[in-house]
């Protein structure tokens, strides 16, 4: 029998353990490490570390084009397709959540769509208004450093949101996410550990 596409095999001997599919390519979990090491950066320069701060704030811009063109370019499960149908399951799903009901979905469920979005937005608008403040044009205009500061501290928040559901799904689910953006694999469908 051929093997499905992507599903990782294993000898006869060894049916005990769970198959996996291949999910996030390597662009993909790439740009997530390098986006989370460049926020951690960001947030503990200011100001004292004030070039490296400005570095790192022209990476997250870069970062953001990147998965921006990543959302229609790159593989199955980086791509935006799913967005409006999975945000539009946000609700619903949230308030499974308070039951453990969590479905399985092998790419972002509906809060995690919630999350990269709202992660992408604040993270646009810190980035776009940090780069702003230190032109002549905007230097010292209270609106745009106000907004710089508010969004920023909203980036921090997702991210902790954003951490603390990934070990809530891990813990209800039984399956390590972050493993998951290290080698770009998940369990299938059906298959748990022990199973």
């Amino acid at each position: 029998m051929p093997q499905a596409r992507g599903v990782s095999g294993g000898t006869p001997a060894d049916r005990t353990a769970p198959r996996t599919v291949a999910v996030w390519d390597l662009p993909l979990r790439l740009w997530h490490w390098a986006l989370a090491a460049c926020v951690l950066v960001a947030w503990f320069t200011p100001p004292v570390y004030d070039r490296l701060h400005r570095i790192v704030g022209y990476a997250v811009l870069g970062l953001l084009a990147f998965r921006l063109v990543w959302g229609f370019w790159g593989s199955r499960y980086s791509r935006f397709r799913m967005i409006r149908v999975r945000l539009r399951a946000a609700p619903g799903y949230l308030w499974n959540l308070r039951r453990g009901m969590t479905g399985r979905y092998i790419g972002l469920n509906p809060a995690g769509t919630v999350m990269l979005v709202a992660l992408m937005l604040a993270l646009a608008v810190s980035a776009i208004t940090g780069a702003m403040s230190v032109t002549t044009a905007f230097f010292g205009v209270w609106w745009v450093e106000d907004t710089h500061h508010y969004s920023s501290d909203a980036v921090i928040v997702l991210v902790v949101l954003h951490v603390l559901g990934v070990v809530l799904m891990g813990l209800l689910q039984r399956e390590s996410l972050v493993r998951a953006m290290i080698t770009g694999r998940k369990r299938i469908r059906g298959h748990s550990p022990g199973k």
